[in-house]
């Protein structure tokens, strides 16, 4: 089933080397899981025209309340619709339509607020943050554009859709999928559906809620440890190289460089032949590492212990050849795909602080940057043990994983 997006923030247990919340502590037993669930739409001449006024009215619209949301200061949900609801009517919107307009905009604007919370756009006064804080969030005209059952209805067994358009309802909007997406529309689908133009293409991304998988108790926990040589390497000793996603990651940089260079319609025409080809190898490359890991993790019966890798782009420093790899390094979307799996699957998944893991001794415990005499070997200074770099980190991830998990089943934890 080709899954696009998803959101596991109700099924990792994110434990760090402290005492685990109480939060953390309900949710190490639940399995909820939301999918988005891609479709492909073949609209004919006319329904592909009213799509299109369609997504470039809602954004157009989306644009403009941006505008008034930050000229006024007003970002809250409600407050963002009653400013502005009456003029989107008068735009062309029906009801339905203007209100998802206005959350979509207070949406963005709350992500944007997060993101700079987080860090993730540099310290204050860095030139990202000043750039992104003075002006307003702005819509590109393909954005998408969120439609619920009052505006969009499916017809799954006849694979058809009829959904909204500033032209009028359109009836019998031909969608295709695999038997299995079918099956989970079918039997899963709830909540609001994503209109998307990608490519000439057009497609609608459907929420659906799975079934809860009770987490099942964990008899250990599989380590993983992520990383650019290696992109995965378990507490198992199985290693995933990166060598054939970054070779294809650099091919694809020169020949962007020099197509860029060129500037000739040709080259500019293979430039948009060829975008997001690369995201989409490293996507499938993620799936595959992360359906085996969770494979093995529910074979033998145990969960799984991640790293927590949030803002190490801002912590780590690097020569410049190795900033393109580091920031191109997709973990964060490896971490995603393993977790939703887990949650799926009712394997349980921990996320644990990262810290002196690949400086740790998995034997004795001792700590020291000379037990790392390069980037693939690991040989303790104490005790004299010796193992591959990256297996010694996850075997440290993995024990880490156990105490956390230890520290959220005791009964009587605060």
């Amino acid at each position: 089933m080709d899954v696009q997006v998803v959101d596991h923030a109700a099924t990792a247990t994110n434990i760090g080397v402290g005492r685990p919340s109480r939060r953390h502590r309900q949710d190490a037993t639940l399995g909820d899981v939301k999918v988005t669930v891609q479709v492909r739409l073949f609209p004919d001449a006319t329904q592909e025209a009213a799509l299109r006024a369609t997504l470039d009215l809602c954004n157009e619209a989306a644009n403009w309340t941006s505008s008034e949301a930050y000229r006024t200061r007003t970002f809250a949900k409600q407050a963002v619709q009653r400013l502005t609801y009456g003029r989107l009517k008068t735009m062309g919107l029906s009801a339905q339509p203007a209100i998802h307009v206005a959350r979509k905009v207070a949406g963005a604007y709350a992500t944007l607020k997060a993101n700079i919370r987080a860090g993730n756009l540099g310290k204050p006064g860095s030139n990202r943050r000043t750039k992104a804080e003075s002006k307003p969030i702005a819509f590109r005209r393909d954005a998408a554009q969120p439609f619920d059952d009052r505006c969009l209805s499916w017809q799954i067994a006849d694979r058809t859709v009829s959904i909204w358009t500033v032209g009028g309802r359109l009836n019998k909007v031909r969608f295709a999928c695999s038997d299995s997406q079918h099956a989970t529309l079918a039997t899963y689908r709830a909540g609001e559906s994503d209109l998307v133009h990608r490519d000439g293409k057009w497609y609608l991304y459907a929420t659906c809620d799975l079934p809860d998988v009770e987490t099942k108790e964990p008899g250990g926990f599989l380590g993983v440890d992520l990383g650019i040589a290696n992109i995965a390497t378990t507490s198992d000793g199985a290693r995933y190289c990166g060598k054939g996603l970054y070779r294809v990651r650099h091919r694809n940089q020169r020949l962007r460089t020099k197509l860029q260079k060129i500037a000739t319609k040709s080259a500019k025409r293979l430039l948009r032949k060829r975008s997001r080809k690369e995201s989409r190898f490293a996507a499938d490359t993620n799936h595959v590492i992360s359906k085996r890991i969770v494979t093995e993790a529910e074979r033998t019966g145990r969960g799984i212990a991640l790293e927590d890798l949030g803002g190490i782009r801002d912590r780590v420093r690097l020569r410049r050849p190795q900033r393109v790899t580091l920031h191109s390094w997709s973990f964060h979307q490896l971490g995603r795909f393993v977790a939703y799996k887990a949650a799926r699957a009712g394997v349980a998944v921990a996320h644990i602080d990262p810290a002196y893991t690949s400086q740790a001794c998995s034997t004795c415990g001792h700590i020291a940057r000379a037990n790392r005499p390069n980037q693939s070997t690991f040989r303790c200074t104490s005790c004299g043990f010796a193992e591959h770099a990256d297996v010694n980190a996850a075997r440290n991830i993995a024990a880490r994983g156990v105490e956390g998990w230890a520290a959220v089943s005791l009964p009587n934890a605060a």
